[in-house]
């Protein structure tokens, strides 16, 4: 009796134990950089996006929203929205669910809700921060005085980068555009705006510096909400512009707490 009393005991502890460890999995997430799907033109690089109505972009869409749920099967879905939207984000899912919310011409509907909604009904959560913004005011009304060639270097910087995003969509299906902007040089590509302006004002106002960080703020602040629902054992998809998750990407490589999950292989 002694030795099967031991045996039950050491079951019981591994058990215990194994329960203890898959319990304790870190998180994983999975960062999806995408283009606003109705383009407000608020962002400096100006680009006229490609048609995600079309039936070709709404096949592609289903299929890909299709795979992510199949294959990541994320069990939270955060959209870039802000967290003061939650409730109302909470009203148009449980809708869409029951088949009655047309999905609006955005991405967090268009993407996030058919994902979460193929994986089984998975959590949607607003993970932004619109108290802080890129404060640039002082950089732009500095740089042409203080800091010419830089200027230069940065008008011709956005050019570039705005004459290669609109080719892009002119030329590329929607599986070709979200790939190209998850790849890792139109990230640097991204980092290398506000870096380019960095040193204007530097050892004064440091107007450039501060502006960097004013968005390296922001995004801080929205990974604070992705690590708030990326608790151990969750599997997170986060979808938001790409020039948030280049950024974001960074936070997470060194977040020692949590495992990325790289969507590249999804396209």
């Amino acid at each position: 009796m002694k030795k099967i009393s031991a045996l039950i005991f050491l079951a019981t502890t591994l058990l215990i134990g194994a329960q203890t460890v898959h319990a304790e999995e870190p998180a994983q997430i999975m960062l999806l950089g995408t283009f606003h799907f109705t383009n407000p033109g608020l962002d400096t690089v100006k680009t006229s996006v490609l048609d995600v109505t079309s039936a070709d972009s709404q096949q592609y869409l289903q299929t890909f929203s299709q795979k992510l749920a199949k294959e990541f099967a994320p069990t939270d879905v955060l959209l870039e929205c802000p967290v003061s939207f939650q409730g109302k984000l909470n009203e148009q899912y449980q809708q869409y669910l029951k088949g009655e919310f047309t999905l609006p011409v955005n991405e967090s509907y268009q993407l996030g809700f058919r994902v979460a909604k193929a994986a089984g009904g998975s959590a949607v959560r607003c993970f932004d921060e619109q108290e802080i913004h890129w404060n640039a005011e002082l950089l732009f009304e500095q740089m042409p005085t203080k800091a010419p060639a830089i200027q230069a270097a940065f008008d011709t910087l956005i050019a570039e980068v705005t004459a290669q995003s609109n080719e892009m969509h002119q030329t590329l299906s929607l599986a070709g555009v979200l790939r190209a902007m998850n790849s890792e040089q139109q990230y640097r590509l991204n980092q290398s705006i506000y870096l380019l302006s960095n040193e204007v004002g530097a050892g004064d106002n440091f107007a450039g510096a501060d502006a960097a960080a004013s968005w390296w703020h922001r995004n801080f602040r929205m990974y604070a909400n992705i690590q708030l629902a990326a608790s151990p054992g969750k599997r997170v998809l986060v979808i938001a512009g790409q020039g948030h998750i280049a950024v974001i990407k960074d936070f997470l490589a060194s977040d020692t707490q949590r495992k990325a999950v790289f969507v590249d292989s999804f396209f």
